[in-house]
């Protein structure tokens, strides 16, 4: 399933019933994810993106992970709504662990002082640039997904599992499969106002 650009930027939402049924193989998940690292925009051509593609028992073992440290650090509170959405997530088909390698960002300050301030900020408008493309292109194959932030908690515990250079910053988790329930209505305001053009 290949939607047209319009089509799946349209599409495009946060799907968070999943299943694990795959809608494209696992050569093209990796093609596609390739292809948004390859082309994603960044400040000075920066390219500090980092992917990592957790697939099958390893993307069940991030949300394990992940629900292991959210209940740590939740003590004595009530943890069946959290543990829902991790069942959710890990219900899923694989993960989108999206990083930032930091040695980048501060190579690029030091070679930049005038700009050293503003680098973490482009870095993060280059991650998110990097984060739709992955998103839109998944939809265009027929995956839901959503972006979740469970940084920096799991952070530490992350780049330990999978033996990461620590110079890599996590910055958003994309769990992704086919939708088994159709995303939530989306209220979009009026244009008017929003967008001014001068001629």
């Amino acid at each position: 399933m290949n939607l047209h650009l319009d089509e799946a930027i349209k599409n495009r939402r946060s799907f968070y019933g999943l299943s694990k049924e795959a809608v494209a193989t696992d050569e093209k998940i990796k093609e596609v994810i390739e292809f948004a690292v390859a082309n994603a925009p960044t400040a000075f051509n920066s390219q500090s993106g980092r992917v990592v593609v957790l697939l099958g028992s390893e993307h069940d073992a991030f949300w394990g992970l992940t629900s292991d440290t959210l209940k740590e650090l939740s003590g004595d509170k009530d943890f069946s709504q959290t543990e829902l959405k991790m069942q959710a997530f890990s219900a899923g088909y694989g993960t989108v662990l999206f990083f930032e390698d930091m040695n980048v960002v501060k190579g690029l300050q030091e070679q930049f002082p005038s700009y050293s301030e503003a680098f973490p900020g482009y870095s993060l408008q280059s991650s998110g640039m990097l984060q739709y493309i992955v998103w839109t292109s998944l939809e265009s194959l027929g995956f839901g997904a959503s972006l979740q932030h469970y940084n920096p908690l799991v952070n530490a515990a992350v780049q330990k599992k999978w033996d990461l250079p620590e110079s890599w910053e996590l910055i958003a988790q994309m769990p992704f499969g086919k939708p088994t329930a159709p995303a939530g209505e989306k209220d979009v305001q009026s244009l008017e106002g929003r967008i001014k053009v001068f001629k």
